[in-house]
């Protein structure tokens, strides 16, 4: 019986350890994925709304770079803020459509969003000289990200596993200490006469 409770504790061990492994390189794959792009001059962007739909979804990430304002042409997409009188307060993430010159040489934008009938009511210009401008997009990541920004989700993703590891610690820490307090059997010396 105790053979098999013996091959069942390290099957049990090697399987723990199989998985925290597995879950490391997770992590750390998922780590390099997004601080290699950053360092190669990418900047990152979670897709929250439906407006790109059909071009990429929800729960994507956009990888942006930043390019000279002049740069920007029609079809390119980008994320920026709309005017304070759009009434939006969040970055917008959507295509260019139109680019025109103004009278005094700077240039204004619109966009549309693919998934939206209409263009933006607003136009626009940047005033700053740089815009991100999406380089690529991976789908599904950003649901990650969205999740994370839900106080309850942080919390069974971070706060119970947290939890758990103090939980674990002090079992292992009151068993240590009763241990300790065990009166250890003293060993006899035997002496040989001879």
């Amino acid at each position: 019986m105790q053979v098999r409770l013996a091959t069942l504790s390290g099957l049990t061990s090697r399987l723990t350890r199989f998985v925290a492994t597995l879950g490391l390189v997770a992590v750390v794959l998922v780590a390099a994925g997004f601080v290699i792009p950053g360092l190669m001059g990418f900047e990152r962007y979670v897709i929250v709304g439906q407006s790109m739909s059909g071009t990429f979804e929800r729960g994507s990430v956009a990888f942006e770079r930043v390019v000279p304002a002049d740069e920007l042409e029609v079809g390119d997409v980008i994320t920026y803020q709309p005017p304070a009188d759009s009434g939006l307060t969040t970055l917008v993430t959507h295509r260019l459509v139109s680019v025109k010159e103004a009278r005094d040489g700077s240039r204004v934008f619109r966009t549309k969003g693919d998934a939206n009938a209409d263009v933006d009511p607003w136009t626009f210009r940047l005033p700053q000289g740089e815009q991100p401008r999406v380089e690529f997009t991976v789908p599904l990541v950003g649901h990650a990200f969205i999740a994370f920004a839900d106080p309850g989700t942080r919390v069974l993703l971070v706060g119970v596993p947290a939890g758990l590891i103090c939980l674990v610690s002090l079992v292992e820490l009151v068993r240590i200490l009763l241990d300790s307090r065990r009166p250890t059997p003293r060993t006899t010396r035997m002496t040989r006469e001879a």
